[in-house]
């Protein structure tokens, strides 16, 4: 199978069913954030230590996909299932839940705002946050204009917050003391 298709030599793109779209079309930049997301989140893989966590990332990039392909088509969930095509659930959601709360069982009272740094593997959890928040941010835009199933945003929204407890997690586990921002 050749790479290359030459379908978007002329700035537009085919969704799942054969609609085609402008590249800069907003379902579009919604999706391929989440890919540079996916793509973040696998570096953070490749730097975790922790066993545990390198599972959950794996399973974040695969839950990724899945949410990027029912963005990239317009189905809902019916009509997913009917063309055995994967589907974010309200499962996803608790099992990230399920997370944050194991690894804030480790974790002291927040009392400052935290900035990001102290060590690469934090920083890339930073960064892997900050784009989540963007595609969640995009992902509520499209949701307006164009309805998409209201998992999408809720896994974003949660999967930030895990990302940030995370972040907080990793401090702990490589004994790396927490920046605090302290205004001035």
């Amino acid at each position: 199978m050749k790479i290359y298709t030459k379908t978007g030599d002329k700035g537009e793109t085919g969704l799942y069913g054969g609609k085609r779209v402008p590249k800069h079309h907003l379902r579009v930049d919604t999706y391929g954030t989440l890919d540079e997301l996916n793509a973040h989140i696998g570096l953070l893989r490749d730097l975790t230590i922790d066993y545990s966590e390198s599972k959950t990332l794996l399973q974040i990039q695969n839950e990724l996909f899945t949410l990027g392909s029912m963005l990239a088509s317009e189905m809902d969930e019916h009509q997913a299932k009917e063309k055995s095509m994967p589907f974010l659930n309200e499962k996803n959601v608790t099992d990230l839940e399920i997370r944050i709360d194991l690894c804030n069982e480790a974790l002291s009272p927040m009392t400052h705002f935290i900035l990001p740094g102290g060590h690469s593997i934090i920083s890339q959890c930073h960064i892997s946050r900050t784009v989540c928040r963007k595609a969640e941010r995009l992902a509520s835009a499209l949701n307006e204009s164009d309805p998409i199933p209201e998992v999408a945003v809720k896994y974003l929204n949660r999967l930030s917050d895990y990302l940030f407890t995370l972040a907080r997690y990793l401090h702990h586990l490589h004994g790396v003391e927490e920046i605090k921002w302290v205004p001035k």
